[in-house]
């Protein structure tokens, strides 16, 4: 059996780690020249997003011998709409950097492997195709896909974002909803320590040139809430960036891991553990221990179930978002933050019906 990982992220060498695991080595083809050879930023691991399992963490390192270290646990998660804020604590989830910081994800999946990467590589999804047994498509782009098979685009979004330094409570994330400087989209904060932070706004539908106009609106706000001024010391932009689901997540002895299944959560743009999962799925069908196809279903619902949550968050204005956040400043908001084990669009969709149908 040969098995071919075209890319180097976090489903590329999930799946390499369990087939390791289990005898096969696989061999590993990434274009750029190193793991996470890319733009720093700060992504998060929400139970909120990802039920049943509240733990990622320790879910991945107990069931898969996979195992990471986040940058910090999230106690605070603050809601800052144009006229209202409210602050949930907990054990709300997980901090972690991708690219190329020195603790990203995809520098310590690397650690954990022994199989060596073949980098700046120039082979074609064909040459795999004809000299491997199993292919398995982790390049972390959509579009990828959609050339291979039937790959169902919901909506491009541009993101963009910056490392800044200032003064940070490490465990205290900002989430904000405004359609000021991230219409139909959202806009959060990540502290990577006490004096470092990633900020980003996404949002769909907009032309390149007018997310600096939002960015200039974003920093501005980022400040007042912050009580601080901020320093700007790394930046980024993605334009045109795919979030859709594949509908063939198995195509013969082809497997679509991460992005190039749909990963990203259209709700908050995040989608790590489906991309951990995918990869570790594909890993498992490979060695004949269940149908990928099966397995992956759960994930498609939950990707499904976000989308349908992203759709009625863009019907709201900015009065509707104030009713929201306020909303979550009562005990009942707060618990449906907290919950364990729920579906979260039920819950959350509970609280949204009242101001969606006003």
């Amino acid at each position: 059996m040969e098995v071919a990982i075209m890319g180097a992220g976090l489903s590329g060498l999930s799946c390499a780690i369990i087939l390791e695991k289990n005898g096969i080595t696989p061999t590993i083809f990434e274009h750029r020249k190193e793991v996470g050879d890319r733009f720093i930023n700060g992504e998060a691991i929400l139970p909120l997003l990802d039920p049943p399992i509240d733990d990622a963490i320790q879910f991945l390192s107990e069931q898969y011998g996979i195992f990471l270290k986040p940058v910090n646990n999230i106690q605070r998660l603050t809601f800052v709409s144009e006229n209202e804020e409210t602050t949930v604590r907990g054990h709300l989830g997980f901090i972690n950097t991708r690219g190329r910081h020195k603790l990203s994800f995809e520098k310590q999946l690397m650690s954990q492997l022994q199989v060596d990467i073949v980098f700046n590589s120039k082979k074609t999804y064909e040459d795999l195709l004809h000299e491997y047994s199993h292919v398995v498509l982790a390049t972390g782009d959509a579009s990828f896909s959609e050339d291979i098979s039937i790959f169902q685009k919901d909506l491009t979004t541009t993101v963009k974002g910056a490392t800044i330094e200032g003064s940070f409570d490490p465990r205290h994330v900002y989430l904000w909803l405004n359609n000021t400087f991230a219409p139909k989209g959202y806009s959060y904060l990540l502290p990577f320590s006490k004096q470092e932070a990633s900020i980003a706004i996404a949002f769909p539908e907009y032309e390149p040139q007018q997310a600096d106009l939002l960015w200039d609106a974003f920093i501005k706000e980022v400040s007042h809430s912050l009580q601080q001024q901020i320093q700007i010391t790394d930046q980024f932009q993605v334009s045109n960036y795919i979030v859709g689901l594949n509908k063939y997540p198995r195509i013969g002895n082809t497997f679509f891991t991460g992005n190039c299944m749909g990963s990203i959560q259209p709700f908050m743009g995040f989608g790590q553990l489906f991309a951990f999962l995918t990869g570790i799925y594909a890993a498992e069908a490979i060695l004949g221990q269940g149908s990928y196809e099966a397995k992956t279903k759960s994930l498609i619902r939950n990707y499904k179930d976000s989308l349908t949550l992203r759709r009625l968050l863009e019907s709201c204005d900015n009065q509707k978002f104030n009713l929201l956040v306020k909303s979550l400043n009562t005990e009942t908001g707060k618990e449906a933050i907290r919950a364990k084990n729920h579906q979260y669009l039920t819950t959350i969709s509970s609280l949204l019906k009242p101001f969606f149908s006003k």
